[in-house]
């Protein structure tokens, strides 16, 4: 392992580290990310300064808040016909006369916050569409902080050419974790990576005990409160197939030494298995804002970022090993990243069109799983030898977008006869 190439994300490696208050992009600052994020800032205003936000354009009044709050000089949208209403809530927020932060819009705002001057890009964008913006900020020679994982799903290559040792901090809960443990020993001494999962709301379920589920069981997760799209794909258990490939570049550990466990109470974020033997384990309860902090501010930490276990108070934590038979997410996962190329980024594109489908009513719980998997295979394996460009990612998401609204289609229309 000693010859493998430097893993993305390395604890004992700080890319660019600053003294003093950092500069900080927050892309996606209305989600959940985001939120957490500059709840965090407000917090630590002697650690942190916002320049600019970026959002999808829905939460306008919620990003003008944000806006003024945090004294931010640009604020983005990507829907450009959300500028109106978002101009709007600027001038209801500031004062009479008091100018309004520079406004931009489009599909490539995001990208264009995340290359500007700053020292640290949170890219909490939800999707794909993430993938831009973590390119730029890379080119751009900034620290990312990482938490949308699809943009490394889809763009590994892309995201590994451009990543200078040490510039990308993990910012998912379960990277946030294997990135703390792996500072314990060098890439030499890990044996095994374990990644936790909390099980979503049907842990313990079989198959065809699946195949019924409502949209409301599915939103209703047990430990984390999260936007739609990802508690949909905690509830498949794809957030963990994702996740394991994310481990996989971020890391540079093989597949066949990924592991995926169940941790209904979701305290263990995950854990890593030295070749002695033995295991570093990263706890906290249930909080986004501890991975948030590590991605912001290390190598240092910030003071009570997150809430700390009441050690004089019992508590039982349980492991189960995962059912691959009911939630086979994750061994489709491995099978693409394996694949490399544009694989995963089909195996992506055709889970978020599959969710929306079930979201809509339109595919069954386990049809999610079903589609994605034909989508996968008719798909096969990709060219090999050749470099993978942004647009062989753009193509074969475009084509496996398609493909699953097609065949989500024909289920339903089958359903229906």
């Amino acid at each position: 392992m000693s010859d493998s190439p430097a893993p993305l994300a390395d604890p004992h490696l700080v890319f660019d580290a600053a003294e003093g208050r950092r500069d900080l992009v927050i892309l996606g600052s209305t989600g959940s990310i985001g939120t957490q994020a500059i709840d965090l800032v407000l917090r630590n205003p002697d650690r942190f300064r916002v320049t600019a936000l970026s959002a999808a354009g829905g939460r306008v009044a919620l990003l003008a808040e944000q806006a003024r709050q945090l004294k931010v000089r640009t604020v983005a949208v990507a829907a450009a016909d959300a500028v109106p209403a978002l101009r709007e809530a600027l001038r209801e927020q500031y004062g009479a006369g008091e100018p309004l932060p520079e406004i931009l819009a489009g599909p490539d705002a995001a990208k264009q916050l995340a290359g500007s001057d700053c020292h640290t890009v949170l890219n909490g964008i939800t999707g794909s569409i993430g993938l831009a913006p973590t390119l730029a900020a890379l080119e751009a020679g900034r620290t990312l902080a990482l938490a949308n994982k699809e943009s490394l799903i889809v763009g590994g290559p892309l995201v590994k050419a451009l990543a200078k040792p040490g510039q990308i901090i993990p910012v998912d809960s379960e990277h946030a974790a294997l990135f703390q443990a792996l500072a314990a020993g060098t890439r030499a001494d890990v044996r095994k990576l374990v990644v936790t999962a909390s099980g979503g709301p049907f842990r313990g379920r079989t198959k065809s005990e699946l195949a019924n589920v409502t949209r409301e069981q599915a939103l209703a997760h047990p430990t984390w409160a999260m936007g739609p799209v990802i508690t949909i794909n905690s509830a498949t258990l794809v957030n963990k197939g994702l996740e394991v490939i994310e481990a996989h570049l971020l890391y540079d550990i093989p597949f066949d030494r990924i592991e995926v466990v169940v941790h209904p109470q979701s305290y263990v974020h995950s854990m890593v298995e030295f070749t002695d033997g033995s295991t570093l384990a990263q706890a906290t309860p249930p909080d986004m804002r501890g991975p948030i902090a590590i991605g912001l501010g290390w190598p240092e930490r910030v003071p009570d970022a997150a809430p700390a276990f009441d050690w004089s108070k019992a508590s039982s934590w349980e492991f189960f090993p995962l059912d691959d038979d009911a939630f086979p997410s994750v061994g489709l996962a491995r099978h693409v990243g394996t694949l490399g190329g544009t694989a995963p980024a089909v195996f992506n594109a055709a889970n978020e069109e599959c969710v929306d489908a079930f979201l809509a009513g339109q595919l069954p719980f386990n049809g999610i799983m079903d589609t994605v998997t034909a989508v996968v295979s008719e798909h096969g394996t990709p060219p090999t030898g050749t470099s993978l460009t942004v647009a062989d990612v753009l193509e074969a998401e475009t084509w496996a977008r398609a493909r699953a609204r097609e065949l989500s289609a024909k289920a339903t229309a089958e359903a229906r006869a």
